[in-house]
């Protein structure tokens, strides 16, 4: 028996300990990251301005304003359109829609930079590391600014 209980031990221990960090850290509240974080480098989003510059501007603009069907990727139109939104979900639409002639035809590392851009020219803060081009862990970094308080 007494064998027997010093193996169940650490297990239990251990199986206490788990149940115990997950409440700490769910009573802590993580905060969610957001592009305010820095989340891309400034070396990508000069990449992204020449890949937009190359695959966007005809439609977009150079500023970034748009103009007919292509709407503006700047100020209020992409803020009011991304205030509740993600960074996973802005990288999908970006690359399977864009360009609009031919969508999904850059590298996906290509997309993220574009996207880098886009949050540099929105004046996001950049970071040290590249943005991933990765959508699932995009997926985690929302647009709102931590404390601003929702409509």
């Amino acid at each position: 028996m007494t064998k027997h209980w010093k193996l169940e031990t650490p297990t239990l221990l251990l199986g206490a300990w788990a149940i115990g960090a997950v409440a700490v850290g769910a009573a802590q509240g993580v905060a969610p990251r957001t592009a305010w974080d820095g989340v891309y480098s400034e070396a990508q989003a000069a990449r992204g301005r020449a890949a937009y510059e190359e695959q966007c501007a005809f439609c977009h603009q150079s500023d970034l304003q748009g103009q007919g069907f292509a709407p503006a990727l700047v100020e209020d139109t992409f803020t009011d359109r991304w205030k509740d939104g993600n960074l996973g979900d802005l990288f999908t639409i970006v690359k399977v829609t864009m360009p609009q002639d031919k969508p999904a035809s850059l590298t996906d590392e290509a997309y993220a930079a574009i996207v880098a851009y886009l949050l540099r020219a929105n004046r996001y803060p950049a970071g040290q590391q590249d943005l991933p081009p990765d959508p699932a862990a995009l997926k985690e970094v929302g647009f709102t600014r931590p404390g601003t308080p929702r409509p």
